[in-house]
Order: C-alpha cells, then sequence, then structure tokens
C-alpha cells in the first residue's frame, strides 16, 4: 500500500503530513509506504490514498482513489480517524 502526502510545494508540510502518517501506522500496526509530492507532482503519481488539506483535494479528485481532507496536520487523533477505515486489517 502506498499513502501519498500532498502539500502546495512538496516541502514543509507533506513532510509534517509525513510524519503524522506514520506515526497513526505504527500505532495501529499497518506497514505502507508513505511519500511526498508537491500538488504538481502528485497529479502524476500513483497512489492507494492521498492525503491532503482541504485547499488541495478537489485538484485531485479525478484521482480515482480516497482522497483524505485533514485540516490539523500534527492532529494523530484526526488522522487516524480518517485514515484507519481505509486501512486492511
Amino acid at each position: 500500500m502506498k499513502i501519498l502526502a500532498v502539500c502546495g510545494m512538496g516541502f514543509g508540510s507533506s513532510m509534517v503530513l509525513r510524519m503524522t502518517i506514520e506515526s497513526v501506522l505504527k500505532e495501529l500496526g499497518v506497514k505502507a509506504a508513505v511519500a511526498t509530492a508537491d500538488i504538481g507532482s502528485a497529479k502524476a503519481e500513483t497512489a492507494d490514498i492521498i492525503v491532503t488539506s482541504t485547499e488541495f483535494a478537489p485538484l485531485l479528485k479525478d484521482k480515482g482513489v480516497p482522497i483524505l481532507e485533514i485540516k490539523n496536520y500534527v492532529d494523530k487523533q484526526e488522522m487516524k480517524q480518517k485514515l484507519a477505515p481505509l486501512l486492511p486489517v
């Protein structure tokens, strides 16, 4: 499974998202690859799940995969609540 963390420029915010995703995956005991990308590159990337902000989610709707809109990038509870239902058991 590949999870893509997407932000505007592909630097700071996507790395924060990645760290939060990886922390939640570890808590849940799920192994997955987590990559980062800027919004432009994300359109060409493949992933099973995309995690991004409410601002960028509409730009990725045509990817055909679940897109999680995260309001607070460091809120592990929000991430867990939205990500857990999409992960393999």
